[in-house]
């Protein structure tokens, strides 16, 4: 069989792909491995979805189940509970589903298979390893949608989004967060959920602080927490023991890319996910990707957003490969800024919208802050924000008479550069 776009995931950004590369008139194929689309979306029913596209504040399963109509409505071919096991640079896609092995031929193909936890073992704490360590996702599947509290006195490690929402989550169920810790001395999540899952809860938070161990043997009995100096190094003098049943790990999510690395894709060691172009497009040729499987976007409105890109972008490839091959520009940064997405720009006489880059900063400052974009030694464009948060990705949409005009002057390269103000 011969599909013009295979999309491989049925999260916000597959679903958002394969229905814009369906409107472009191309034969789409979405598999997942899971047994229903969606994504994370199913399990995460707090509102907070959909402000940017709705203009409504919905739950998570109410944002999937509308684009799982649109499927439906144009019949777009959805195949659950289906893996890929190989996947080659000439798009021959093998998959492995309830029906047996199948192989599947495409002209392009959507990387969307979105992110995942980091977990103890890629954090290393010392300790015993008994029952009650989970990761923040994990308890979120638990209680939202098999509805059963793993414990009752939790300690959450980590500032990132899911924890925070889950600390407020636990808090409503019964449960007793009794802290929770981050080792940065800043906030690795967003302002609002620190404000309406952590203070409004009343639950506290400790920054520059890690659990340097765990005890317990059949089950979690407490943590060690402990200070850490301005090196990350730990102030054991000042530790602390803490009485607990269960720990949370909110850690970080990074991008799921082990079909990214098999297939020979180019990773930002920064994001983790594909070095990708204006289009979407990888390294490799009529392979794009989207949403949290190349860097992880704050909203899920953005995620959908990148996902109508790529799937555009995979259509119009598989009609048409001349505009595919053309030279790239490559995308540079300089420090405060850590990482910038697109890391290249394809050299294209047809560029038919402005050009949106999504950045990141490696620390914080809540002065404003003004970002440049050079080519060469000449400024083509300033922007200037009222503060910038590692936590919040700081989206910059150039002109589209820059935008064309990028690409009619010899450029060997573009530079991004950031200016705090004090």
């Amino acid at each position: 069989m011969t599909y013009d776009v295979v999309v491989i995931g049925a999260g916000p950004a597959g679903m958002a792909a394969a229905l814009a590369a369906h409107d472009e008139g191309a034969r789409v194929l979405i598999v997942d491995r899971n047994n229903e689309a969606g994504g994370i979306l199913p399990q995460c029913i707090h509102a907070g979805f959909g402000a940017k596209r709705f203009k409504r504040d919905l739950p998570g399963p109410l944002y999937a189940y509308h684009f799982l109509q649109e499927l439906q409505k144009r019949e777009i071919e959805l195949w659950l509970e289906t893996f890929v096991m190989d996947i080659t640079p000439s798009r021959r896609v093998t998959l492995l589903s309830q029906k047996g092995y199948q192989e599947i031929e495409a002209k392009s193909i959507v990387l969307a298979m979105g992110c995942r936890e980091r977990t103890r073992s890629q954090i290393n704490i010392p300790g015993t390893h008994p029952a009650g360590v989970y990761t923040a996702g994990t308890v979120q599947r638990m209680i939202n949608r098999e509805g059963w509290m793993p414990g009752r006195r939790f300690v959450i490690l980590g500032s990132g989004d899911i924890g925070m929402i889950m600390a407020r989550r636990i808090t409503i169920e019964g449960g007793e967060v009794l802290r929770v810790i981050e080792a940065l001395p800043y906030l690795t999540g967003l302002r609002r959920n620190y404000v309406q899952c952590l203070q409004d809860f009343h639950i506290p938070l400790f920054l520059s602080h890690t659990i340097t161990r765990i005890d317990g043997y059949e089950r979690v009995e407490g943590v060690e927490i402990t200070p850490l100096d301005e090196n990350f190094c730990p102030v054991k003098e000042k530790s602390e023991w803490l009485a607990c049943d269960t720990l949370l790990l909110s850690v970080g999510i990074i991008p799921e890319n082990e079909l990214s690395r098999r297939l020979g894709v180019v990773l930002d060691p920064i994001t983790g996910g594909p070095v990708v172009d204006q289009y979407s497009q990888t390294s490799v040729y009529g392979v794009f990707a989207a949403g949290n499987v190349v860097h992880i976007y704050d909203l899920v409105d953005d995620v959908t957003d990148h996902g109508e890109l790529a799937g555009r972008s995979a259509a119009r490839f598989a009609k048409s490969l001349s505009l595919w091959s053309e030279p790239s520009l490559p995308v540079h940064w300089s420090v405060p800024i850590r990482s910038v997405v697109p890391q290249r720009l394809l050299l294209s006489p047809s560029q038919e919208a402005p050009l949106s880059f999504f950045l990141r900063v490696s620390k914080p400052w809540e002065n404003p802050v003004t970002f440049i974009l050079k080519g060469e030694n000449t400024v083509l464009f300033e922007k200037k924000v009222p503060y910038a948060r590692p936590a919040e990705m700081i989206t910059i949409t150039l002109p589209l008479s820059l935008t064309s005009s990028l690409f009619q002057r010899s450029f060997s390269s573009l530079l991004w550069e950031a200016r705090y103000e004090s």
